[in-house]
């Protein structure tokens, strides 16, 4: 049977879901693995996304708690809000408590990806404080580290990411994702394709 990775997102702007699109290529690229892309509900109503000036989200289809135990590994990626998940993404993770009491993610591997505003609005610390809802379900964390090679270095160049999981910068929502922080993206996918599948075939 075909190892199954789910890209489970939230994109309010499209930055975290063009990083999605580029994780999910990355996976597929390990043979024996099937990925597939979710959006996670949105909460805000339609009024107040439209005075934010949100587009219209994409027909990516919408996850419920309950389809996170057909997959084997995961890749979570989100917006930061002040330094941490949107409220949308932690709500769907909130609605996981039957997961949680039957232990139905426990020792599947999971990695996270983000977009932030600025440089210093939460390349880091959203990665960090999302660990602790991998931690109570049991979830192996996989981090990226420097697997990237040089593009971990790139200093000449603004990069989104660090060695929590690929990123980028949304700035005034105008900057989209740049090659470097695509192709990032895409060795993250595969990278926790590589390990999911290798962790299902020892089970």
């Amino acid at each position: 049977m075909a190892t199954k990775v789910y890209i489970v997102f939230y994109s309010m702007y499209g930055h975290v879901e063009r990083l999605a699109e580029e994780i999910k290529k990355g996976a597929e690229s390990v043979e024996g693995v099937e990925a597939m892309l979710w959006q996670v509900p949105e909460t805000l109503p339609e009024e107040v996304l439209g005075k934010m000036s949100a587009p219209p989200k994409s027909d990516v289809p919408i996850i419920t708690p309950s389809e996170l135990s057909d997959a084997d590994g995961f890749v979570f990626g989100f917006p930061t809000r002040f330094g941490m998940m949107a409220a949308q993404f932690k709500a769907f993770l909130d609605a996981t408590g039957g997961l949680w009491r039957t232990q139905q993610l426990a020792g599947k591997p999971a990695g996270i990806f983000y977009s932030t505003g600025s440089q210093g609005g939460g390349q880091e610390t959203t990665a960090l404080t999302a660990i602790t809802q991998l931690v109570h379900h049991g979830m192996i964390f996989v981090p990226i580290g420097y697997t990237f090679g040089a593009g971990m270095f790139e200093m000449e160049h603004v990069k989104g990411g660090s060695p929590y999981g690929a990123g980028t910068f949304a700035g005034d929502g105008s900057r989209q994702p740049s090659t470097l922080e695509l192709e990032q993206a895409f060795h993250q996918g595969k990278y926790l394709a590589t390990i999911t599948k290798k962790l299902k075939g020892s089970a």
